[in-house]
C-alpha cells in the first residue's frame, strides 16, 4: 500500500475540487460523496450506501451498518484504502485515486462485501445475506459473505465474477471479469479454493473445488482449474495444466495475461 488512510483522503479530496471546476456539471456530485464528508470511512459509508439503497433497505440504514463495522473494525477501512492503491498501481486506465472510489464496481462490491463478511462473523446472517443478494443486483458481483479476503485486491472490471462460501483469498490478488472460485461437492466443509498472495487469475478462468493455488501463480484466460498449482506457476486449458513458471514475480503487480 503506498499511501495511508489520511494521505488518501487527501488526494480524494484534492481532485474533487479539481475535477469540480473542470466540470461543473458534476460539482455537486463530487461534494455530495467526497468534499461533504470529514474522513474516508465517512465518504466511503456515504457512496456504498447511496448505490445499495433500496425500498426495503434504505440508505440511511445501510449507512448506519457499515459505519458501526468501521468502527468496530478499522481494519476494514485500511484494507479499502489498499484496495484503491491496488487499481491505481497496476490499471493504467486508472489515473487518479477518485476512480476505483467513485466508478469501479469491482472496488465497490469488495468493500461491501467486507461489510457482509462482518456481519456474518458476528451472526448477523439474515443482513449479511440480503447485502449479498444486493450486491450482486447492483454490481454483478456474487460473492458470499462467508468468503474471506485479503487487502489489495483488484477485481478488474470485475462483472460475473462469483466467489463461494468457503473461498479464502490472499494479499495483492488481481481477479479480471468472469472469474469463478467455485465449489466442489455438497458438504459443509471447504468446497472452494484457496488463493495465495500474488496470484493472477485472468479473465474468464474457473477454479473449482477445495484446492489451493500457491502464491505468485497465474491462471490463464479461460482455464479450468481443478488441482492444486504449485507457487509461481502458470497454468493454462480445459482441464489446466502447467505451461511454464513464473520465477519469483508476482503476476497480480504485472497483470500479464500472457503465457
Amino acid at each position: 500500500m503506498s499511501v495511508n488512510s489520511e494521505q488518501l483522503w487527501a488526494h480524494l479530496c484534492e481532485e474533487a475540487e479539481r475535477f469540480g471546476v473542470s466540470e461543473p456539471v458534476l460539482a455537486s456530485f463530487y461534494h455530495a460523496h467526497i468534499l461533504h464528508h470529514g474522513n474516508f470511512a465517512d465518504a466511503l459509508s456515504y457512496h456504498l450506501a447511496s448505490l445499495l439503497d433500496s425500498d426495503s433497505l434504505p440508505a440511511m440504514l445501510v449507512r448506519e451498518v457499515f459505519h458501526n463495522a468501521y468502527i468496530s473494525q478499522p481494519a476494514i477501512i485500511e484494507m479499502a484504502v489498499a484496495d484503491i492503491c491496488a487499481h491505481y498501481e497496476r490499471d493504467p486506465a486508472c489515473d487518479h485515486y477518485g476512480m476505483p472510489f467513485l466508478y469501479f464496481k469491482g472496488f465497490q462490491a469488495i468493500q461491501a462485501q467486507r461489510i457482509a463478511h462482518y456481519l456474518w462473523i458476528h451472526n448477523r446472517k439474515s443482513l449479511a445475506l440480503y447485502l449479498q443478494n444486493r450486491i450482486a443486483a447492483v454490481f454483478d458481483v456474487d460473492i458470499h459473505p462467508g468468503a474471506k479476503l485479503g487487502s489489495g485486491i483488484m477485481l478488474d472490471h470485475a462483472t460475473g465474477v462469483v466467489i463461494g462460501e468457503t473461498a479464502v483469498v490472499g494479499n495483492n490478488v488481481s481477479m479480471l471479469h468472469s472469474v469463478t472460485l467455485g465449489g466442489c461437492g455438497s458438504g459443509r466443509g471447504p468446497r472452494h479454493p484457496k488463493i495465495g498472495d500474488g496470484v493472477l487469475i485472468s479473465t474468464g478462468a474457473k477454479v473449482l473445488g477445495n484446492i489451493t493455488i500457491g502464491e505468485g501463480a497465474k491462471i490463464a484466460a479461460g482455464s479450468v482449474v481443478l488441482e492444486d498449482v504449485a507457487p509461481h506457476t502458470t497454468v493454462a486449458g480445459v482441464p489446466a495444466t502447467p505451461v511454464g513458471g513464473n520465477s519469483q514475480n508476482i503476476p497480480a503487480l504485472e497483470m500479464d495475461q500472457s503465457i
